[in-house]
């Protein structure tokens, strides 16, 4: 299931979408396969009455594991970390919801960690330094954390073309065609900049921070 669309801002786009890797049941892993190999063992090496209630005592710890495994496969099938062009997105939990979000503005350091046996199943964890008041945040079990590394460079360099052609005077404002003997049209008055500012916040391309902060510059203007 992908993540949802309904929670994402207007006119946000996601770059990735990914659930944990396969390592996140390695205890479930560790623990089924001796369970598959007691039960060739009892059906092997037991007989009689000692085979019936080995068997019996096998089936329950069977069942055990499967809800075992099951609660782990619910709790990894609504698991997302989310990169789009204005925020990483961690949200987890089937019924209680956990759920972190970094602006992508903020983030200063990205690092990630991978063993030898983590870099040949692709697996390994990721840390990302942002300002604010967590400071650091740690994902485990990312695919290719390497790449996710990147793409997340990618978005923040996105990002920051992006803050700085709107931070221009009269970003927004929509050239019409004038005759070549027509003068050249004078600079959007603060009003009308500020009217396009709005706009923008509207459509989800600024933040009401974002669009505060250029309000005040441009009513010292007048």
């Amino acid at each position: 299931m992908p993540y949802p669309k309904r929670l994402l801002n207007q006119g946000e786009e996601i770059a990735l979408d990914l659930r944990p890797h396969w390592w996140f049941f390695w205890k479930h892993i560790a623990t089924g396969v001796p369970l598959f190999v007691i039960l060739g063992l009892i059906t092997a090496k037991t007989h009689g009455d000692v085979h019936k209630w080995l068997f019996i005592l096998w089936a329950v710890l069977a069942v055990v594991w499967a809800v075992w495994l099951g609660q782990k496969y619910m709790e990894w099938n609504f698991t997302h970390f989310v990169v789009t062009g204005d925020r990483v997105i961690y949200r987890t939990g089937v019924l209680a919801k956990h759920g972190v979000e970094i602006p992508i503005e903020r983030i200063n350091n990205i690092n990630f960690h991978q063993g030898i046996f983590e870099r040949m199943i692709g697996a390994g964890d990721l840390d990302i330094e942002s300002a604010g008041r967590d400071g650091q945040s740690h994902f485990d079990d990312i695919w290719h954390p390497d790449g996710v590394q990147q793409e997340i460079y990618r978005q923040m360099e996105a990002n920051a073309r992006k803050r700085a052609s709107w931070s221009q005077p009269g970003y927004g404002a929509v050239p019409t065609a004038a005759p070549p003997s027509a003068p050249a049209r004078a600079e959007p008055t603060v009003p009308e900049q500020l009217q396009q500012l709005a706009d923008l916040r509207d459509r989800g391309v600024i933040t009401q921070a974002e669009f505060d902060a250029k309000k005040a510059q441009l009513l010292e203007r007048m």
